[in-house]
């Protein structure tokens, strides 16, 4: 909520005499990947800020944390062989699966 007699063009006529660029940037979503899991920002509000030639971004919305997992590329392989599917396909299903070999290998041959 605005303050009352809130000027939008005096803040950003201020914002412009301090060197600041605000931009909106239309986004449908955000993905922000950490080293063991990704930050999914959805229906997101983002703006771009750029101050003396440094840009950032603020960012607001509904966060998802998701873990990321580690699937190896033996399992995938050995998913691909027993399955008799494409190494796309295998990784496709241990991602799926949560990395469960049997599960994988499992839906795979049922879809046959």
């Amino acid at each position: 909520m605005l303050p009352a007699g809130f000027n939008p063009r005096e803040m950003e006529k201020m914002m412009r005499k301090l060197g600041m660029n605000v931009e909106s940037v239309d986004a449908v979503e955000v993905i922000i990947k950490c080293e063991s899991k990704e930050l999914i920002i959805r229906n997101p509000v983002v703006q771009k800020i750029r101050v003396q030639g440094i840009e950032s971004f603020q960012i607001q919305g509904e966060v998802e944390e998701k873990p990321l997992l580690a699937i190896k590329d033996e399992d995938v392989e050995l998913v691909a062989q027993q399955a008799n599917v494409s190494m796309e396909e295998a990784r496709k299903a241990l991602e799926e699966c949560n990395g469960d070999i049997a599960e994988a290998i499992m839906r795979l041959k049922a879809s046959e």
